[in-house]
C-alpha cells in the first residue's frame, strides 16, 4: 500500500511540475508579446499602449500566480512555504494596482473619446454639395 502511495506522490508531483512549467512559460510568452506589441503601438504614438501594456502585464502576472499556487502543493517544508506565500501576496498586490490603473487609464481614455466627438445635439455645417448646390432665395 505505501508503494502504491509513493507513486501517487510522485505522479503528482510530476504533474503539478509540469503544469507549474506550463504556467510561467505561458506567462512568460504572454509578457513579451505584449512587451513587443506595446512597443510598436508606442512608436506608432497609440493613445491605447498604456492601457495595452497594462492588460498583458496583468495577463502575464496571473499566469505566473497560478503557476505559484500550484508550487505551494507540492512544497514541503515551512521556509519555502512562507517564501512562496510572500510571492503570492506580492504578485496579487501587483495585479491588484494593475487592474486599478487598468481602471483609470479606461476612464481617461473614455473622457478623451467622448471630448474628440461632436455633441448629439450639435450638427455640424451643411456644405453644399457640387451635384446638388443649394438655392438661397
Amino acid at each position: 500500500m505505501s508503494e502504491v502511495i509513493r507513486f501517487l506522490e510522485e505522479m503528482l508531483t510530476l504533474f503539478v511540475s509540469l503544469g507549474i512549467v506550463v504556467l510561467e512559460t505561458c506567462g512568460v510568452i504572454v509578457l513579451v508579446y505584449t512587451a513587443i506589441k506595446s512597443f510598436i503601438q508606442w512608436l506608432r504614438h497609440s493613445h491605447e499602449v498604456r492601457l495595452d501594456l497594462a492588460q498583458g502585464i496583468a495577463l502575464a502576472l496571473e499566469f505566473k500566480l497560478g503557476g505559484e499556487v500550484l508550487r505551494t502543493v507540492i512544497t514541503r517544508e515551512k521556509g519555502e512555504l512562507l517564501i512562496l506565500g510572500g510571492i503570492i501576496l506580492l504578485r496579487g498586490i501587483l495585479t491588484f494596482l494593475i487592474h486599478w490603473e487598468i481602471k483609470n487609464e479606461e476612464k481617461a481614455l473614455e473622457k478623451k473619446n467622448a471630448s474628440e466627438m461632436p455633441s448629439p445635439g450639435v450638427s455640424s455645417p451643411k456644405v453644399p454639395s457640387p451635384e446638388n448646390p443649394s438655392r438661397e432665395s
